[in-house]
């Protein structure tokens, strides 16, 4: 059993990302849903890969990335993700382990190859996703570590893991043995597309106790609630017991818990290239603030500014570091964010 203590401990999809602007016109040929997340067999994937022309290759995964960005603010983190014994698996284990995320899960010997993520970016930022899950769907409760999950001061879970069985029976372990060393769980919805096909599991996930901390963004948020109005969703969530972070692109972000609401702007950009790890990024900032108990207000605003650095290129890994992005913020700035591990 490991000794590691963490700030957050994520469960999610192990996936590497192949990346690829394309016009409006590749996702109507390719006949694909602009900003869905479908999934796809091997056989679709390479079909979708030879015609992407050029590509940018990454790992990631939704909660990989978050803990990515937590360690990019000086966090410490650790990741539990399936590959396989292939080049691609030990490629994201070489990228995860290399920006200081503790991942220790045995790849998968035969079966699926890992899994890999088509991302098609068009020229407004929005990303439209192919996921090949591959030796992802491999995750079982043999892969938990429960020091690990002891260890952690959040552990925190991918929507997307809902979908194979044996990864959900890993998910709810997972929370059970987070609880029962009095951590908290958190988990972010994900995709509009995953609400849908889970609605009123995740719900149920809130209201049976097994989440503490909700993260979404707006379009979740009104597939959870099955509303096309965000003050009517807000209310509904308020009467969850949960903290819940909800972003809304340009908006800002809001938290919410019960009755209290802290909003904030979102941070500058100066170009939009891509929203991939948009959420994933501001995840890791809320969190990496929330892990030193900062206000929450001020979670929010280091979460804001992760996500405005993953958004200005291709990619949902951090391309400058994150603590000293936060040290030189103007927006920042005066907003009650402490100094301390930035």
């Amino acid at each position: 059993m490991s000794t590691h203590r963490f700030d957050v401990l994520g469960l999610g999809n192990a996936i590497v990302d192949v990346i690829a602007p394309v016009d409006e016109e590749f996702l109507v040929k390719a006949k694909l849903r602009k900003g869905a997340m479908q999934l796809v067999d091997e056989a679709q994937a390479q079909w979708l890969y030879d015609a992407m022309g050029a590509t940018t290759i990454t790992s990631g995964g939704s909660a990989a990335n978050t803990i990515a960005g937590l360690s990019s603010f000086g966090g410490l983190g650790a990741f539990v993700g399936k590959v396989a014994s292939d080049e691609a698996g030990r490629a994201f284990a070489h990228d995860i382990r290399s920006v200081g995320v503790h991942f220790a899960t045995p790849p998968a010997e035969g079966g699926p190859s890992t899994a890999r993520c088509l991302v098609l970016v068009t020229p407004d930022g929005q990303r439209t996703m192919n996921t090949f899950l591959g030796a992802c769907q491999n995750l079982t409760c043999a892969d938990l570590d429960a020091a690990d999950l002891a260890a952690a001061k959040i552990l925190y879970l991918e929507g997307y893991l809902w979908d194979p069985p044996a990864a959900k029976e890993a998910f709810v372990e997972a929370s059970r043995i987070a609880h029962e060393a009095r951590r908290e769980v958190a988990l972010t919805l994900s995709d509009v597309f995953c609400v849908d096909r889970h609605q009123k599991e995740f719900l149920g996930l809130m209201r049976d106790g097994i989440v503490d901390i909700l993260f979404a963004n707006e379009s979740e948020l009104h597939a959870l609630y099955e509303t096309a109005d965000f003050d009517t969703a807000v209310a509904a969530l308020r009467q969850e017991n949960v903290l819940a972070a909800v972003t809304r692109s340009e908006k800002g972000a809001v938290v919410i818990k019960g009755a209290e609401t802290w909003e904030v702007p979102a941070a500058p950009i100066d170009t939009l290239v891509d929203t991939t790890g948009a959420g994933d990024l501001f995840a890791a900032g809320f969190l990496a603030a929330y892990t030193r108990g900062e206000a929450l207000d001020a979670c929010a605003r280091l979460g804001a500014l992760a996500a405005s650095e993953i958004i200005q290129h291709f990619g949902a890994r951090p391309e400058v570091n994150l603590a000293q992005l936060a040290g030189q913020s103007l927006y920042l700035r005066g907003r009650g964010v402490t100094p301390q591990g930035v």
